[in-house]
Protein backbone atom coordinates (compact mmCIF):
# COMPACT_ATOMS: atom_id res chain seq x y z
CA UNK A 1 0.00 0.00 0.00
CA UNK A 2 2.72 2.28 0.39
CA UNK A 3 6.53 1.27 -1.06
CA UNK A 4 4.35 -0.46 -3.78
CA UNK A 5 2.32 3.01 -4.31
CA UNK A 6 5.64 4.79 -4.38
CA UNK A 7 7.32 1.61 -6.97
CA UNK A 8 4.17 2.29 -9.20
CA UNK A 9 4.53 5.72 -9.75
CA UNK A 10 8.31 5.48 -10.52
CA UNK A 11 7.11 3.29 -13.18
CA UNK A 12 5.06 5.02 -14.46
CA UNK A 13 1.36 4.13 -16.13
CA UNK A 14 0.31 5.53 -18.97
CA UNK A 15 -2.76 3.80 -20.27
CA UNK A 16 -1.81 1.49 -23.10
CA UNK A 17 -3.76 -1.34 -24.34
CA UNK A 18 -1.90 -4.81 -22.92
CA UNK A 19 -1.01 -7.61 -24.20
CA UNK A 20 -3.31 -9.75 -23.05
CA UNK A 21 -6.13 -7.66 -25.06
CA UNK A 22 -3.89 -6.53 -28.27
CA UNK A 23 -2.60 -9.87 -28.90
CA UNK A 24 -5.19 -12.28 -27.84
CA UNK A 25 -4.62 -15.35 -29.02
CA UNK A 26 -6.69 -18.08 -26.82
CA UNK A 27 -3.40 -20.11 -25.86
CA UNK A 28 -0.94 -18.13 -23.97
CA UNK A 29 -2.64 -14.35 -24.33
CA UNK A 30 -5.50 -14.29 -22.28
CA UNK A 31 -7.48 -11.45 -20.23
CA UNK A 32 -8.47 -13.02 -17.13
CA UNK A 33 -10.25 -11.13 -13.76
CA UNK A 34 -7.59 -9.42 -11.21
CA UNK A 35 -8.54 -11.84 -8.98
CA UNK A 36 -7.55 -14.94 -11.04
CA UNK A 37 -3.92 -13.27 -12.25
CA UNK A 38 -3.18 -12.60 -8.54
CA UNK A 39 -4.34 -16.20 -7.90
CA UNK A 40 -2.16 -17.86 -10.32
CA UNK A 41 0.84 -15.45 -9.84
CA UNK A 42 1.02 -16.45 -6.08
CA UNK A 43 1.11 -19.85 -6.70
CA UNK A 44 3.30 -19.63 -10.11
CA UNK A 45 6.25 -17.98 -7.58
CA UNK A 46 5.22 -19.64 -4.25
CA UNK A 47 6.20 -23.44 -4.89
CA UNK A 48 7.71 -24.84 -2.00
CA UNK A 49 10.30 -21.93 -1.95
CA UNK A 50 8.43 -19.72 0.99
CA UNK A 51 8.18 -23.34 2.53
CA UNK A 52 11.12 -25.59 2.24
CA UNK A 53 13.70 -22.39 1.69
CA UNK A 54 11.96 -20.81 5.29
CA UNK A 55 12.67 -23.97 7.11
CA UNK A 56 16.21 -23.87 6.06
CA UNK A 57 16.79 -20.26 6.18
CA UNK A 58 15.65 -20.60 10.02
CA UNK A 59 18.79 -22.84 10.53
CA UNK A 60 20.39 -19.46 10.54
CA UNK A 61 18.68 -18.34 13.45
CA UNK A 62 16.55 -15.28 13.89
CA UNK A 63 18.42 -12.98 11.35
CA UNK A 64 15.89 -14.96 8.36
CA UNK A 65 12.95 -12.51 9.71
CA UNK A 66 15.21 -9.67 8.94
CA UNK A 67 15.63 -10.81 5.31
CA UNK A 68 12.21 -12.14 5.00
CA UNK A 69 10.86 -8.46 5.50
CA UNK A 70 13.30 -6.23 4.55
CA UNK A 71 13.62 -8.46 1.36
CA UNK A 72 9.98 -8.99 0.02
CA UNK A 73 9.54 -5.73 0.72
CA UNK A 74 12.15 -3.43 -0.96
CA UNK A 75 13.57 -6.39 -3.12
CA UNK A 76 11.43 -8.88 -4.01
CA UNK A 77 8.29 -7.32 -4.81
CA UNK A 78 10.02 -4.28 -7.01
CA UNK A 79 11.87 -7.40 -9.30
CA UNK A 80 8.41 -9.10 -9.51
CA UNK A 81 7.03 -5.91 -10.07
CA UNK A 82 9.04 -3.92 -12.80
CA UNK A 83 10.02 -7.44 -14.34
CA UNK A 84 6.25 -7.97 -15.03
CA UNK A 85 5.58 -4.48 -15.60
CA UNK A 86 8.56 -4.21 -18.28
CA UNK A 87 7.23 -7.86 -20.08
CA UNK A 88 3.73 -5.87 -20.62
CA UNK A 89 5.53 -3.02 -22.45
CA UNK A 90 7.14 -5.01 -24.40
CA UNK A 91 4.22 -7.57 -25.53
CA UNK A 92 4.83 -9.94 -22.86
CA UNK A 93 8.80 -11.03 -23.98
CA UNK A 94 10.33 -13.66 -21.61
CA UNK A 95 13.38 -12.24 -19.62
CA UNK A 96 16.01 -13.11 -21.52
CA UNK A 97 14.19 -10.82 -24.53
CA UNK A 98 14.40 -7.87 -22.07
CA UNK A 99 17.91 -8.76 -20.75
CA UNK A 100 18.78 -8.42 -24.72
CA UNK A 101 17.06 -5.53 -25.00
CA UNK A 102 18.56 -3.56 -22.01
CA UNK A 103 21.54 -5.06 -21.64
CA UNK A 104 22.56 -6.72 -24.86
CA UNK A 105 22.88 -9.43 -26.71
CA UNK A 106 25.49 -11.04 -25.19
CA UNK A 107 23.86 -11.03 -22.16
CA UNK A 108 20.46 -12.33 -23.94
CA UNK A 109 22.54 -15.08 -24.58
CA UNK A 110 24.02 -16.10 -21.58
CA UNK A 111 20.58 -15.42 -19.87
CA UNK A 112 18.78 -17.75 -22.05
CA UNK A 113 20.83 -20.67 -21.28
CA UNK A 114 21.07 -19.47 -17.76
CA UNK A 115 17.06 -19.43 -17.59
CA UNK A 116 16.46 -22.45 -19.55
CA UNK A 117 19.19 -24.77 -16.75
CA UNK A 118 17.02 -22.96 -13.80
CA UNK A 119 13.46 -23.76 -14.78
CA UNK A 120 14.83 -27.49 -15.30
CA UNK A 121 16.31 -27.11 -11.92
CA UNK A 122 12.76 -26.21 -10.92
CA UNK A 123 10.84 -28.67 -12.55
CA UNK A 124 13.25 -31.92 -10.83
CA UNK A 125 13.16 -30.50 -7.48
CA UNK A 126 9.57 -30.02 -8.07
CA UNK A 127 8.57 -33.21 -8.50
CA UNK A 128 10.45 -35.71 -6.09
CA UNK A 129 9.40 -33.92 -2.73
CA UNK A 130 5.11 -34.27 -3.92
CA UNK A 131 5.83 -37.48 -4.58
CA UNK A 132 7.20 -38.27 -1.59
CA UNK A 133 4.91 -36.39 0.69
CA UNK A 134 1.72 -38.75 -1.73
CA UNK A 135 3.62 -41.72 -1.93
CA UNK A 136 3.11 -42.11 2.08
CA UNK A 137 -0.58 -41.68 1.98
CA UNK A 138 -1.14 -44.67 -0.96
CA UNK A 139 1.19 -46.02 -3.83
CA UNK A 140 4.71 -46.12 -4.70
CA UNK A 141 7.32 -43.18 -5.03
CA UNK A 142 7.52 -43.71 -8.79
CA UNK A 143 4.33 -43.97 -9.80
CA UNK A 144 3.40 -40.47 -8.25
CA UNK A 145 6.67 -39.17 -10.55
CA UNK A 146 4.68 -40.75 -13.58
CA UNK A 147 1.40 -39.00 -12.45
CA UNK A 148 3.52 -35.68 -11.66
CA UNK A 149 5.42 -35.49 -15.19
CA UNK A 150 1.92 -36.76 -16.91
CA UNK A 151 0.21 -33.98 -15.25
CA UNK A 152 3.17 -31.46 -16.62
CA UNK A 153 2.58 -32.44 -20.05
CA UNK A 154 -0.92 -31.55 -20.09
CA UNK A 155 -0.97 -28.30 -18.27
CA UNK A 156 2.27 -26.87 -20.36
CA UNK A 157 0.06 -27.61 -23.75
CA UNK A 158 -2.99 -26.79 -23.00
CA UNK A 159 -4.12 -23.11 -23.26
CA UNK A 160 -3.93 -21.70 -20.15
CA UNK A 161 -7.44 -20.55 -19.38
CA UNK A 162 -8.33 -24.44 -20.04
CA UNK A 163 -6.63 -26.67 -16.86
CA UNK A 164 -4.57 -23.38 -14.96
CA UNK A 165 -7.05 -20.67 -14.73
CA UNK A 166 -9.41 -22.73 -13.41
CA UNK A 167 -7.73 -25.41 -10.99
CA UNK A 168 -4.37 -22.68 -9.77
CA UNK A 169 -6.94 -20.61 -7.82
CA UNK A 170 -8.13 -23.67 -5.94
CA UNK A 171 -5.10 -24.55 -4.78
CA UNK A 172 -4.00 -21.27 -4.25
CA UNK A 173 -6.46 -20.89 -1.68
CA UNK A 174 -5.35 -24.72 -0.08
CA UNK A 175 -1.81 -22.86 0.15
CA UNK A 176 -3.26 -19.56 2.27
CA UNK A 177 -5.16 -21.85 4.17
CA UNK A 178 -2.73 -23.82 5.22
CA UNK A 179 -0.43 -20.74 6.20
CA UNK A 180 -3.46 -18.99 8.18
CA UNK A 181 -4.17 -22.42 10.04
CA UNK A 182 -0.29 -22.92 10.78
CA UNK A 183 -0.27 -19.35 11.78
CA UNK A 184 -3.30 -19.69 14.21
CA UNK A 185 -1.95 -22.46 15.88
CA UNK A 186 1.58 -20.87 16.29
CA UNK A 187 -0.33 -17.88 18.38
CA UNK A 188 -2.35 -20.65 20.49
CA UNK A 189 0.61 -22.36 21.29
CA UNK A 190 2.73 -18.89 21.85
CA UNK A 191 6.45 -20.49 22.11
CA UNK A 192 9.17 -18.96 23.47
CA UNK A 193 11.28 -18.58 19.90
CA UNK A 194 14.44 -17.10 19.67
CA UNK A 195 14.23 -13.07 19.10
CA UNK A 196 16.74 -10.28 16.67
CA UNK A 197 18.67 -9.73 19.87
CA UNK A 198 19.37 -13.61 19.91
CA UNK A 199 21.32 -13.01 16.51
CA UNK A 200 24.93 -14.67 17.37
CA UNK A 201 24.22 -16.31 20.15
CA UNK A 202 22.73 -19.55 18.87
CA UNK A 203 23.89 -21.69 21.72
CA UNK A 204 21.33 -20.72 23.85
CA UNK A 205 19.11 -22.41 21.90
CA UNK A 206 21.10 -25.47 20.99
CA UNK A 207 21.95 -26.33 24.28
CA UNK A 208 18.30 -27.30 24.94
CA UNK A 209 18.69 -30.41 22.41
CA UNK A 210 21.87 -31.87 23.30
CA UNK A 211 22.32 -35.58 23.50
CA UNK A 212 23.60 -37.48 26.25
CA UNK A 213 27.21 -36.94 25.91
CA UNK A 214 26.59 -33.49 25.34
CA UNK A 215 27.33 -33.04 21.72
CA UNK A 216 25.27 -30.89 19.31
CA UNK A 217 22.08 -33.23 18.53
CA UNK A 218 20.62 -30.27 16.57
CA UNK A 219 23.69 -30.24 13.66
CA UNK A 220 23.30 -26.32 12.84
CA UNK A 221 26.53 -24.94 14.65
CA UNK A 222 27.96 -27.84 12.30
CA UNK A 223 26.12 -26.44 9.76
CA UNK A 224 26.77 -22.96 10.05
CA UNK A 225 30.47 -23.71 10.07
CA UNK A 226 30.39 -25.02 6.49
CA UNK A 227 27.73 -22.21 5.63
CA UNK A 228 28.50 -18.36 6.37
CA UNK A 229 25.40 -16.78 7.42
CA UNK A 230 26.43 -14.19 4.67
CA UNK A 231 26.14 -14.80 2.11
CA UNK A 232 23.99 -18.19 2.76
CA UNK A 233 20.99 -17.40 4.21
CA UNK A 234 20.32 -15.01 0.95
CA UNK A 235 20.89 -17.70 -0.66
CA UNK A 236 18.88 -19.98 0.89
CA UNK A 237 15.94 -17.77 1.67
CA UNK A 238 15.05 -17.03 -2.02
CA UNK A 239 11.26 -17.00 -2.95
CA UNK A 240 10.46 -15.97 0.47
CA UNK A 241 12.62 -12.78 -0.31
CA UNK A 242 13.88 -11.89 -3.95
CA UNK A 243 13.83 -15.03 -6.37
CA UNK A 244 15.10 -14.44 -9.79
CA UNK A 245 12.99 -17.28 -10.59
CA UNK A 246 9.91 -15.07 -10.46
CA UNK A 247 11.01 -13.44 -13.23
CA UNK A 248 10.31 -16.28 -15.49
CA UNK A 249 6.48 -16.23 -14.26
CA UNK A 250 5.88 -12.55 -14.51
CA UNK A 251 5.70 -12.76 -18.34
CA UNK A 252 3.12 -15.94 -18.29
CA UNK A 253 0.76 -13.29 -16.47
CA UNK A 254 1.97 -10.49 -17.88
CA UNK A 255 -0.12 -12.29 -21.02
CA UNK A 256 -3.36 -12.41 -19.19
CA UNK A 257 -3.31 -9.01 -16.76
CA UNK A 258 -5.95 -6.65 -18.32
CA UNK A 259 -4.98 -3.79 -17.27
CA UNK A 260 -1.11 -1.59 -16.12
CA UNK A 261 -3.37 -0.34 -13.08
CA UNK A 262 -3.53 -4.46 -12.24
CA UNK A 263 0.20 -4.85 -12.12
CA UNK A 264 0.62 -3.63 -8.40
CA UNK A 265 -1.75 -6.14 -7.13
CA UNK A 266 -1.06 -8.79 -9.06
CA UNK A 267 2.81 -8.62 -9.11
CA UNK A 268 4.09 -6.47 -6.08
CA UNK A 269 1.30 -8.15 -4.13
CA UNK A 270 1.45 -11.59 -4.85
CA UNK A 271 5.22 -11.51 -3.66
CA UNK A 272 4.34 -10.06 -0.26
CA UNK A 273 1.71 -12.58 0.33
CA UNK A 274 4.59 -14.58 -0.36
CA UNK A 275 6.47 -13.13 2.17
CA UNK A 276 3.93 -13.67 4.87
CA UNK A 277 3.77 -17.28 4.35
CA UNK A 278 7.51 -17.32 4.66
CA UNK A 279 7.49 -15.87 7.62
CA UNK A 280 4.96 -17.98 9.30
CA UNK A 281 6.84 -20.82 7.98
CA UNK A 282 9.83 -19.81 9.39
CA UNK A 283 8.32 -19.48 12.99
CA UNK A 284 7.35 -22.90 12.82
CA UNK A 285 10.67 -24.11 11.54
CA UNK A 286 12.07 -21.86 14.49
CA UNK A 287 9.57 -23.82 17.03
CA UNK A 288 10.34 -26.91 15.45
CA UNK A 289 14.09 -27.02 15.98
CA UNK A 290 14.34 -24.80 18.74
CA UNK A 291 11.87 -25.06 20.87
CA UNK A 292 11.65 -28.71 20.70
CA UNK A 293 8.77 -28.65 18.64
CA UNK A 294 9.52 -31.64 17.41
CA UNK A 295 9.44 -33.81 20.26
CA UNK A 296 5.83 -33.17 20.51
CA UNK A 297 4.84 -34.95 16.98
CA UNK A 298 7.07 -38.32 16.95
CA UNK A 299 7.04 -40.88 19.10
CA UNK A 300 9.53 -41.34 22.43
CA UNK A 301 10.88 -43.87 21.08
CA UNK A 302 12.19 -41.70 18.32
CA UNK A 303 12.71 -38.85 20.41
CA UNK A 304 15.10 -41.00 23.01
CA UNK A 305 16.90 -42.68 19.44
CA UNK A 306 17.51 -39.31 18.27
CA UNK A 307 19.09 -37.83 21.26
CA UNK A 308 21.03 -41.33 22.31
CA UNK A 309 25.02 -40.22 22.45
CA UNK A 310 25.39 -43.08 19.54
CA UNK A 311 22.79 -41.23 17.14
CA UNK A 312 24.78 -40.29 13.99
CA UNK A 313 22.16 -38.13 12.37
CA UNK A 314 21.66 -34.75 13.41
CA UNK A 315 18.00 -33.47 13.43
CA UNK A 316 18.68 -31.16 10.30
CA UNK A 317 19.33 -34.19 8.28
CA UNK A 318 16.42 -36.40 9.59
CA UNK A 319 13.77 -33.60 9.78
CA UNK A 320 14.60 -32.29 5.78
CA UNK A 321 11.80 -29.67 4.67
CA UNK A 322 9.46 -32.40 2.78
CA UNK A 323 9.51 -34.64 6.04
CA UNK A 324 9.05 -31.72 8.75
CA UNK A 325 6.19 -30.34 6.27
CA UNK A 326 4.26 -33.62 6.54
CA UNK A 327 4.77 -33.83 10.49
CA UNK A 328 3.91 -30.55 11.34
CA UNK A 329 0.79 -30.68 9.09
CA UNK A 330 -0.20 -34.05 10.47
CA UNK A 331 0.52 -33.42 13.96
CA UNK A 332 -0.60 -29.78 14.17
CA UNK A 333 -4.03 -30.10 12.03
CA UNK A 334 -5.41 -33.35 12.34
CA UNK A 335 -6.90 -35.24 9.37
CA UNK A 336 -8.70 -33.00 7.67
CA UNK A 337 -6.73 -29.91 8.80
CA UNK A 338 -3.80 -32.29 7.42
CA UNK A 339 -5.20 -33.33 4.32
CA UNK A 340 -6.00 -29.55 2.67
CA UNK A 341 -2.59 -28.03 4.01
CA UNK A 342 -0.30 -31.19 2.45
CA UNK A 343 -2.58 -30.89 -0.22
CA UNK A 344 -1.53 -27.08 -0.25
CA UNK A 345 1.93 -28.01 -0.58
CA UNK A 346 1.53 -30.74 -3.34
CA UNK A 347 -0.24 -28.46 -5.33
CA UNK A 348 1.86 -25.62 -4.22
CA UNK A 349 5.15 -27.57 -5.62
CA UNK A 350 3.53 -29.12 -8.70
CA UNK A 351 2.09 -25.87 -10.15
CA UNK A 352 5.69 -24.36 -9.73
CA UNK A 353 6.97 -27.23 -12.01
CA UNK A 354 4.45 -27.34 -14.50
CA UNK A 355 4.74 -23.50 -14.87
CA UNK A 356 8.33 -24.04 -15.10
CA UNK A 357 8.11 -26.16 -17.86
CA UNK A 358 5.80 -23.98 -19.76
CA UNK A 359 7.85 -20.63 -19.31
CA UNK A 360 10.71 -22.68 -21.04
CA UNK A 361 8.20 -23.84 -23.76
CA UNK A 362 7.54 -20.09 -24.16
CA UNK A 363 10.90 -19.21 -23.91
CA UNK A 364 12.45 -21.61 -27.10
CA UNK A 365 8.95 -20.54 -29.28
CA UNK A 366 9.81 -16.90 -28.26
CA UNK A 367 13.45 -17.78 -29.48
CA UNK A 368 13.06 -19.34 -32.46
CA UNK A 369 9.76 -18.04 -33.65
CA UNK A 370 7.69 -21.00 -33.44
CA UNK A 371 4.13 -20.23 -33.69
CA UNK A 372 2.29 -21.69 -31.09
CA UNK A 373 -1.22 -22.11 -31.93
CA UNK A 374 -1.02 -25.22 -33.32
CA UNK A 375 -0.53 -28.06 -30.45
CA UNK A 376 2.02 -30.18 -32.56
CA UNK A 377 4.06 -27.64 -32.40
CA UNK A 378 3.76 -27.44 -28.41
CA UNK A 379 4.36 -30.82 -28.22
CA UNK A 380 7.73 -30.45 -30.61
CA UNK A 381 9.50 -28.41 -27.38
CA UNK A 382 7.81 -30.19 -24.58
CA UNK A 383 8.95 -33.53 -25.29
CA UNK A 384 12.76 -33.62 -25.50
CA UNK A 385 12.33 -31.89 -21.83
CA UNK A 386 11.42 -34.44 -19.84
CA UNK A 387 13.88 -36.88 -20.13
CA UNK A 388 16.54 -34.24 -19.72
CA UNK A 389 14.70 -33.28 -16.48
CA UNK A 390 14.30 -37.18 -15.81
CA UNK A 391 18.04 -37.59 -15.57
CA UNK A 392 18.20 -35.17 -13.13
CA UNK A 393 15.28 -36.21 -11.24
CA UNK A 394 17.35 -39.75 -11.31
CA UNK A 395 20.59 -37.80 -9.48
CA UNK A 396 18.41 -36.66 -7.25
CA UNK A 397 17.06 -39.93 -6.20
CA UNK A 398 19.76 -42.16 -6.54
CA UNK A 399 21.93 -39.44 -3.67
CA UNK A 400 20.80 -39.32 0.18
CA UNK A 401 21.81 -35.42 0.67
CA UNK A 402 20.72 -34.65 -2.69
CA UNK A 403 17.78 -32.76 -1.65
CA UNK A 404 19.91 -29.89 -0.02
CA UNK A 405 22.59 -29.76 -2.39
CA UNK A 406 20.44 -29.83 -5.22
CA UNK A 407 18.52 -26.73 -3.56
CA UNK A 408 21.74 -24.48 -2.89
CA UNK A 409 22.41 -24.80 -6.75
CA UNK A 410 18.93 -23.71 -7.24
CA UNK A 411 19.75 -21.07 -4.76
CA UNK A 412 22.63 -19.59 -6.27
CA UNK A 413 21.21 -20.25 -9.55
CA UNK A 414 17.73 -18.38 -8.72
CA UNK A 415 19.94 -15.38 -6.72
CA UNK A 416 22.12 -15.00 -9.97
CA UNK A 417 19.11 -14.66 -12.25
CA UNK A 418 17.70 -11.68 -9.88
CA UNK A 419 20.82 -9.86 -10.43
CA UNK A 420 20.38 -10.15 -14.00
CA UNK A 421 16.75 -9.08 -13.90
CA UNK A 422 17.48 -6.33 -11.60
CA UNK A 423 20.46 -4.95 -13.52
CA UNK A 424 18.27 -5.09 -16.57
CA UNK A 425 15.23 -2.94 -14.98
CA UNK A 426 18.21 -0.40 -13.39
CA UNK A 427 19.43 0.40 -16.85
CA UNK A 428 15.49 0.92 -18.26
CA UNK A 429 15.14 3.18 -15.39
CA UNK A 430 18.24 4.99 -16.29
CA UNK A 431 17.64 5.22 -20.07
CA UNK A 432 13.95 6.67 -18.81
CA UNK A 433 15.33 9.45 -16.24
CA UNK A 434 13.19 7.62 -13.63
CA UNK A 435 14.11 6.69 -9.91
CA UNK A 436 16.99 4.07 -10.49
CA UNK A 437 18.04 4.13 -7.24
CA UNK A 438 14.45 1.46 -6.41
CA UNK A 439 16.44 -1.23 -8.40
CA UNK A 440 20.02 0.30 -7.78
CA UNK A 441 19.95 -0.54 -4.05
CA UNK A 442 18.83 -4.39 -3.67
CA UNK A 443 21.24 -4.85 -7.65
CA UNK A 444 24.10 -4.03 -5.79
CA UNK A 445 23.43 -6.11 -2.39
CA UNK A 446 22.35 -9.32 -4.18
CA UNK A 447 25.11 -9.21 -6.53
CA UNK A 448 27.50 -9.05 -3.79
CA UNK A 449 25.82 -11.86 -2.00
CA UNK A 450 26.12 -14.05 -5.44
CA UNK A 451 29.88 -13.13 -6.03
CA UNK A 452 30.77 -14.03 -2.28
CA UNK A 453 28.75 -17.07 -2.34
CA UNK A 454 31.38 -17.88 -5.11
CA UNK A 455 34.20 -16.74 -5.18
CA UNK A 456 34.74 -16.38 -1.55
CA UNK A 457 32.52 -18.44 1.05
CA UNK A 458 34.17 -21.65 -0.26
CA UNK A 459 37.81 -19.93 0.93
CA UNK A 460 36.45 -19.12 4.32
CA UNK A 461 35.70 -22.34 5.63
CA UNK A 462 38.35 -22.90 7.37
CA UNK A 463 38.01 -19.94 9.33
CA UNK A 464 36.61 -20.34 12.87
CA UNK A 465 34.37 -17.22 12.00
CA UNK A 466 33.62 -16.61 8.28
CA UNK A 467 30.96 -14.48 8.62
CA UNK A 468 32.21 -11.78 9.73
CA UNK A 469 35.18 -12.40 7.09
CA UNK A 470 32.19 -12.29 4.42
CA UNK A 471 30.80 -9.36 5.99
CA UNK A 472 33.55 -7.41 5.59
CA UNK A 473 33.69 -8.27 1.92
CA UNK A 474 30.37 -7.33 0.80
CA UNK A 475 30.88 -3.72 1.10
CA UNK A 476 34.29 -3.98 -1.46
CA UNK A 477 32.05 -5.86 -3.99
CA UNK A 478 29.19 -3.74 -4.10
CA UNK A 479 31.76 -0.45 -4.15
CA UNK A 480 32.92 -2.26 -7.22
CA UNK A 481 29.64 -2.95 -8.63
CA UNK A 482 29.02 0.68 -8.00
CA UNK A 483 32.00 2.02 -9.59
CA UNK A 484 31.08 0.27 -12.62
CA UNK A 485 27.64 1.38 -13.16
CA UNK A 486 28.52 5.20 -12.24
CA UNK A 487 31.16 4.72 -15.22
CA UNK A 488 28.47 3.03 -17.68
CA UNK A 489 25.65 5.40 -16.40
CA UNK A 490 27.96 9.11 -17.25
CA UNK A 491 29.36 6.99 -20.52
CA UNK A 492 25.89 6.43 -21.28
CA UNK A 493 24.15 9.77 -20.66
CA UNK A 494 27.29 11.16 -22.75
CA UNK A 495 26.14 9.53 -25.69
CA UNK A 496 22.82 10.12 -24.99
CA UNK A 497 23.02 14.10 -24.66
CA UNK A 498 25.55 13.95 -28.02
CA UNK A 499 22.52 12.67 -29.82
CA UNK A 500 20.26 15.17 -29.22
CA UNK A 501 22.82 17.79 -30.11
CA UNK A 502 22.78 15.78 -33.67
Amino acid sequence: MLYGRFVERVFGLDGREAPSLRKADGVDFVAMPTWKTFMIQFLNIAGTGPIFGAIMGMWFGPAAYLWIVLGSIFAGAVHDYMSGMLSMRHDGAGLSKIAGIYLGNASRNVLLVFTLVLLILVSAVFVYSPALILSSYGGSTLLWIALIFAYYMVATVLPIDKLIGKVYPLFAASLLFMAVALGVVLVWKMPALPELWDIGNMERWTSGVLRADGSDALGIVGYMQKNPLIPCLFITIACGAISGFHATQSPIMARCVRSEREGRRVFYGSMITEGVVTLIWAAVSSYFFFYGGWKELVSPEEVERLLAATCDETLINHFSAPIMVKVVCTGWLGVVGSVLAVLGVVAATITSGDTALRSIRLIIAETFHIDQRPILKRLAICIPILPITGSLLWWQIANPDSFNAIWQYLGWSNQTLSVFTLWAITVYLVRERKFYYVTLVPALFMTAICGLFVLVSPLMLGLPNPTVVTAVAVPVVVAVALLWFELWKRRYLKNQSAEVKK
